[in-house]
């Protein structure tokens, strides 16, 4: 018969992992923290060049505008 306690009481689930597969999955997860990383910096210049493209206009007007005075 199964009751609620059952599931604080349970033994405890011990798994044995080999130094190859354990040193395996960290360079995975660093692989994949490295892949986010590059793709956040994609994300930041694309973000950066459009902001970039939005000043450049603003900025000629304004080097217009002073070397006119």
């Amino acid at each position: 018969m199964y009751s609620l306690f059952d599931s604080f009481f349970a033994p405890p689930t011990i798994v044995v992992v080999s130094e190859e597969r354990l040193q395996a999955a960290e360079r995975e997860a660093k692989m994949k923290r490295l892949k986010a990383v590059d793709d956040k910096l994609t994300e930041l210049r694309e973000y950066r060049q459009s902001l970039a493209k939005e000043l450049a206009p603003v900025e000629d007007k304004n080097q217009e505008v002073t070397s006119d005075v």
